[in-house]
């Protein structure tokens, strides 16, 4: 399971946070992958939606989405996926919703981004002196909260660990690929991009 413990018993549980300005295949991208994973794979993985307070968000470009969960009622997670878009620029200045993050890498064995959401993880504190990808258009504001962060322009993802970021959109899609090699393996992965029809070009 590459560092992800599962052995006591308690399902395998991914949280995709969802919030107002959230880009929609940041979200509905990964999901999709992770989801069709969940429906197949021999683990069952659990696979939920959250906001900070349970309420419907409107994506960046109008997608309304109603979560599972409420923050307070998500409960324990191995890995939560952190979309980017518009929204996490205030995301990013908002104290109280940084330390929930903060608190949230303590308890989460598995921290992935999705474009702009590597802003508030930067924001956050979790970025300092790691290597980190995040849309093409956001380096500059990457830099300015967290000067000390490895950029890495050209990777589609970079996993450093425990956390995992990816560049811009469709880039969290390949990254939920390689989140399903590395909880089950390279050929569960592949099974999801055949039966989704994800092909390689």
């Amino acid at each position: 399971m590459n560092g992800l413990d599962v052995t006591t018993g308690n399902p395998l549980r991914i949280g995709v946070f969802v919030f107002d300005g959230a880009e929609e295949l940041d979200v509905v991208g990964p999901y999709e992958v992770l989801a069709w994973w969940a429906e197949h794979s021999e683990l069952r993985p659990q696979v939920v939606t959250f906001s900070a307070d349970g309420a419907g968000v409107r994506c960046a470009k109008g997608l309304r989405i109603v979560p599972d969960y409420s923050a307070d009622e998500v409960g324990t997670l191995h890995v939560l996926v952190y979309p980017g878009g518009r929204g996490t620029r205030s995301l990013a200045k908002d104290p109280r919703h940084l330390a929930w993050v903060r608190a949230m890498a303590v308890s989460t064995t598995l921290m992935a981004s999705v474009c702009t959401g590597a802003l508030v993880y930067a924001a956050a504190g979790l970025l300092a002196g790691r290597p980190v990808t995040t849309h093409r258009s956001a380096f500059a504001e990457l830099e300015a909260i967290d000067p000390s962060a490895l950029p890495d322009t050209e990777a589609r993802f970079v996993d450093d660990g425990d956390i995992i970021t990816s560049a811009g959109v469709s880039a969290g899609i390949d990254m939920a690929f390689h989140l399903v090699e590395r909880l089950e393996s390279p050929a569960a992965a592949g099974a999801v991009r055949y039966g989704i029809q994800y092909d390689r070009t």
